[in-house]
C-alpha cells in the first residue's frame, strides 16, 4: 500500500511539474541514429530476425523517429534533382542566354523530360508528400511520446486545455520554412501545371513566356509570390542539407558563428543567382501578344486572386 502512495505521490508530482515548465521546441535529432531511451514498460526483448522487406527496424534498436528522420532525409534527394534541373531551366537558361525566347526553347526541349509519367511522380510527387507527411508524422509521435513520459496521456483534451498543458513540441525556423513551401509550391503547381491542364488539356504550351506575361500583367502578385518562394525555398532547402550533412550541429561557439554565416552565404548565393535570372531576365520579358497572349489572359483569369508563381 505504501509503494503505491509513492507511486501516486510521484505521478502526481510529474503532472504538476508538466504543467508548470514549458517543454523547449524539438527538432529532429542531429544524430539520426540516436533514440529516446524507453519507458520501462517499452523494453522488449532483443530479437534477431529481419523484419519484412529487410527492414529488421525496431529488432536492432530502431524505432519510429529512426525512420520517420531516414523517410524524410532521404525524400529530399529526388526532389533536390529536380530543383536543379527546373531551377536551369528557370533562371540559368535565361540569364546564359539574355534572350527570353531562346531560354523557352530550351525549356520546352527539356522539360519533358522531368514532366513526363513516371519522372513527375519520382521526382515531385512522391518525395513531396513523402518529405511532409514523414514530418507531421514526427510530431505526432513525439506529441504522444510526451504525454506518455509525463503521465498525462489519459487527460480528455478538455482537461489538457484548462491546466493549459503544452504537449506539442515548438516549430524551428526551418519547420516554419517547409511549412510555408507546401502553399508557395502548391500555388507554383496550380498556376504552371494545374490550370492548363484543366482549361487546355495539357501545359506543354506554357512556359517562360507564360510567366514573363503574368509579371506584366498583375507585376504586384507575381512579384510578391515569386520573392517569397525564391527566399524560402533556397533558406529551406540550404540549411536542411546543412543539418542533413551534419554542418549545423552542436558546436563551439566560435564555430556555430561562423558556420551559422557561412550557411547563411550559401543560402544568400543560391538565391541571387536563381533571382538573377528569374528577376532580370524572365519577369522583364514583357507581355506577350496575338492570339497566345490572349490565350494566356484568359488561364490567368481562371486563378482565384489572378497569381502567378514562376
Amino acid at each position: 500500500m505504501e509503494r503505491q502512495n509513492s507511486a501516486a505521490e510521484a505521478s502526481q508530482e510529474t503532472l504538476i511539474s508538466l504543467q508548470q515548465l514549458e517543454p523547449s521546441p524539438v527538432e529532429s535529432p542531429l544524430n539520426l541514429d540516436k533514440q529516446l531511451p524507453n519507458l520501462p514498460n517499452e523494453v522488449s526483448p532483443p530479437h534477431h530476425g529481419v523484419g519484412t522487406l529487410g527492414l529488421s527496424g525496431f529488432n536492432n534498436g530502431h524505432g519510429t523517429v529512426y525512420y520517420l528522420t531516414r523517410l524524410q532525409k532521404y525524400s529530399t534527394y529526388a526532389f533536390s534533382l529536380f530543383a536543379a534541373m527546373h531551377i536551369t531551366n528557370t533562371s540559368l537558361l535565361p540569364l546564359v542566354t539574355s534572350s527570353l525566347p531562346d531560354a523557352d526553347k530550351y525549356l520546352l526541349l527539356t522539360r519533358p523530360f522531368y514532366q513526363s509519367f513516371p519522372m513527375e511522380a519520382a521526382l515531385v510527387t512522391a518525395p513531396l508528400l513523402t518529405h511532409v507527411l514523414a514530418g507531421l508524422a514526427l510530431r505526432v509521435h513525439r506529441r504522444n511520446a510526451t504525454l506518455k513520459r509525463y503521465g498525462a496521456s489519459n487527460l480528455s483534451i478538455a482537461n489538457r486545455l484548462q491546466q493549459r498543458l503544452r504537449i506539442w513540441p515548438g516549430f524551428s525556423w526551418q519547420q516554419l520554412g517547409g511549412y510555408a513551401l507546401v502553399g508557395l509550391v502548391g500555388g507554383h503547381a496550380y498556376v504552371n501545371r494545374i490550370v492548363p491542364l484543366i482549361h487546355e488539356g495539357s501545359s506543354a504550351g506554357v512556359g517562360l513566356q507564360y510567366v514573363a506575361h503574368g509579371f506584366a500583367k498583375h507585376p504586384f502578385i507575381a512579384w510578391s509570390a515569386q520573392v517569397a518562394l525564391v527566399g524560402v525555398t533556397a533558406g529551406h532547402v540550404v540549411w536542411g542539407w546543412a543539418r542533413w550533412m551534419g554542418w549545423a550541429g552542436a558546436v563551439d561557439q566560435k564555430t556555430a558563428r561562423r558556420r551559422f554565416w557561412t550557411i547563411n552565404g550559401v543560402v544568400a548565393t543560391v538565391a541571387g543567382i536563381w533571382a538573377a535570372g528569374g528577376f532580370g531576365v524572365v519577369a522583364r520579358g514583357g507581355l506577350t501578344t496575338g492570339w497566345v497572349g490572349k490565350g494566356f489572359d484568359e488561364l490567368y483569369k481562371t486563378i482565384p486572386g489572378v497569381g502567378v508563381y514562376m
